[in-house]
């Protein structure tokens, strides 16, 4: 098996290198089509490979979607196993940050529909991703954007299951595990989705803790505090003590923080944005809001959203 598929894929070059797993660029030999291989390495790991490989595997192999990213194929070689993924050349971070790059409210539009479709693809296959990020969502040649990174994503088990919540790099983090909740949903990826637009509008981190018990402080400075008032029995939860008490932002304060949204951008961030879980919108009522449905600009399509610029 090893052998075989060695010679349907070519290693170009290494482009990044973590722990656990070594990307490489490649082709596939018969067509020509430029992949990745991200090569896991099993040997690290005293029992083989590690549960996030295997959850990758598992859920890319049952996600077949246009904004998610493609599993091409898996094989072992060395004793390490290798994921063929599609070549997908830069991510959303990568856009936001380029400041010679400028976007339009039509292109954020459009990177927020193609993040929800993917999202709502996930959830009604019962799988949470927990790590929503732009830099987990990257860009095709043709600019359809791809949701990546599965290394965290689980299936919604039984009601009663314990999950962790360690999951969700921290400056995207829900409130629910802030306050280390043991049982929660796919809220929890669509308060990401919340944050990320809210990035895409002000092309900076919108809640960019320092550490654990500063994000706590820096997301409710800017949200409100949570009280059983707007979140029943929020106070058992088992990180919920001593909180200062901040007062949820005004619909004028909001206006001011993101001074180019429209009214409907803002009702749909402030839906994703919702403290409780329990009233936070699911990706229906997004894809369903007047953001999307009445109100001007279309999205613009991918093959004409801003691309990275080439440096010389």
């Amino acid at each position: 098996m090893g052998l075989s598929a060695i010679n349907k894929y070519s290693k170009a070059k290494k482009v990044g290198e973590g722990t656990y797993a070594v990307v490489f660029l490649g082709k596939q030999v018969q067509t020509g089509r430029d992949i990745a291989i991200k090569e896991i390495k099993t040997g690290q790991f005293k029992d083989g490979l590690d549960m996030s490989a295997i959850r990758e595997v598992k859920y890319l192999q049952e996600l077949m979607h246009i904004n998610v990213i493609e599993l091409v194929d898996v094989f072992s070689a060395e004793g390490n196993l290798n994921l063929v993924l599609e070549f997908l050349p830069a991510d959303l971070e990568m856009i936001i940050k380029d400041r010679e790059i400028l976007f339009s409210p039509a292109d954020v539009k459009s990177w927020l529909l193609m993040t929800l479709r993917g999202v709502h693809h996930c959830h009604r296959n019962f799988i949470l991703h927990r790590d929503l990020k732009p830099n987990n969502l990257l860009l095709a040649p043709d600019g359809q954007l791809k949701i990546a990174d599965f290394g965290l994503a689980r299936s919604l088990g039984a009601p009663n299951e314990d999950l962790t919540s360690n999951v969700v790099t921290r400056w995207y983090r829900a409130p629910e595990l802030l306050f280390g909740a043991k049982h929660y949903t796919e809220a929890v990826d669509l308060w990401a989705i919340g944050i990320i637009f809210a990035e895409l509008m002000l092309r900076v981190p919108y809640l960019p803790g320092s550490d654990d018990l500063n994000q706590i402080d820096v997301t409710f400075q800017a949200l409100g505090t949570p009280t059983e008032d707007n979140w029943p029995n929020v106070s058992s939860l088992p990180g919920y003590n001593d909180l200062k008490i901040y007062p949820e932002p005004s619909r004028q304060e909001l206006r001011k923080r993101f001074i180019a949204a429209t009214e409907s951008a803002l009702d749909l961030m402030s839906g994703l944005l919702q403290l409780n879980p329990a009233k936070r919108w699911d990706t229906e009522q997004a894809l369903l809001s007047n953001y999307f449905g009445k109100e001007l600009p279309v999205p613009t399509k991918p093959e004409n959203l801003p691309k990275l610029t080439k440096k010389e």
